[in-house]
């Protein structure tokens, strides 16, 4: 398996879709995926894909920096940190949020909307994927926008039509024409991503880049599968079939850092997560996250946040 594939494996990335939308007209909305939004579908997930995919008509997507672009029938659009957006008839409309349009209620879990002043038609359907911390240094790397044309894909024709039944059957109520939105979404941001990777000029530095390196996206799989195996350069060397210093000097040429460097702060991002989001203590998250001793971890953990992890938990939790 290719280290992307590791990557995404160890996120877990899910969805839903919360909104069928009908516009016509003139119309523009404002918004993003807010956390209860995704609460009937799962727990609130800490990090958010959004997309949305145009069933009929067309539309504009705006940012609030100006960056504009029109998106028509059987494109999708995916926004892989969930900024801020506008989408509408036209760019620069004066903005309804679609807070005050979805309902706040649970179920059904795909609202109904519709919206505008009776002109040209459109439709979409707007969803979300969602993963956990492990997803945040795919997505820091990826553009805030990226845009498919089903059309152009291999299995295009399919994933059209499917999409096209779900969003029909949608209107009719079918729990799992969400789910099958969802899914296609999921393999969608895959392929995006693929793309995405594969179009990197040679030259190109940073963690994406890292991960289309063979020796080197082995070694980030690793140390993402396993934080908790005593890994140390010459063992990372020896996996990916490198002399220790071949492999330091790519490996930091690339992702800017030395190899136990990311691995410290990869464990100290797994840590703080679960001390957030689960009630492990603090001795079984020193052990996950590779440390023989409550107290070695506590230490290095003061050392980075200011705090023992204890207090940053309680701290944390508070808010």
């Amino acid at each position: 398996m290719d280290a992307l594939s590791d990557v995404l494996r160890l996120v877990g990335m899910t969805g839903g879709v919360f909104m069928d939308a009908d516009f016509t007209a003139p119309w523009s909305v404002a918004g993003k995926v807010a956390p209860e939004i995704c609460r009937p579908f799962m727990t609130p997930p800490e990090y958010v894909v959004a997309f949305h995919y145009v069933v009929e008509g067309d539309f504009w997507l705006t940012f609030e920096d100006g960056e504009s672009r029109q998106m028509h029938a059987g494109e999708l659009v995916m926004l892989p940190r969930n900024d801020l957006h506008f989408f509408g008839s036209a760019s620069g409309l004066a903005a309804t949020s679609v807070g005050d349009l979805i309902q706040k209620n649970e179920e059904p879990k795909v609202v109904k909307i519709v919206h505008g002043g009776g002109g040209a038609r459109t439709r979409m359907v707007c969803g979300f994927l969602g993963g956990n911390g492990q997803l945040h240094p795919l997505l820091a790397n990826l553009p805030r926008v990226m845009t498919f044309e089903l059309d152009g894909l291999p299995s295009g024709d399919w994933m059209k039509l499917t999409f096209a039944h779900a969003a029909q059957t949608l209107l009719e109520g079918d729990a799992g024409a969400g789910t099958t939105v969802a899914r296609i979404a999921e393999l969608l941001f895959v392929e995006a991503v693929r793309r995405y990777l594969a179009a990197l000029p040679p030259e190109e530095t940073g963690w994406l880049a890292g991960l289309r390196d063979s020796a080197v996206g082995r070694a980030l799989s690793l140390m993402h599968a396993r934080p908790a195996e005593n890994w140390t350069t010459e063992t990372l060397a020896h996996e990916v079939n490198l002399s220790r210093s071949a492999f330091a000097d790519r490996f930091s040429s690339l992702i800017g850092e030395p190899p136990m460097t990311y691995l410290f702060n990869w464990r100290m991002k797994l840590a703080m997560q679960q001390l957030r989001e689960t009630g492990r203590t603090i001795a079984q998250i020193a052990f996950d996250t590779g440390y023989q001793s409550e107290a070695a971890f506590t230490r290095a953990f003061h050392r980075q946040f200011g705090a023992p992890p204890a207090t940053w938990r309680k701290d944390n939790l508070a808010r």
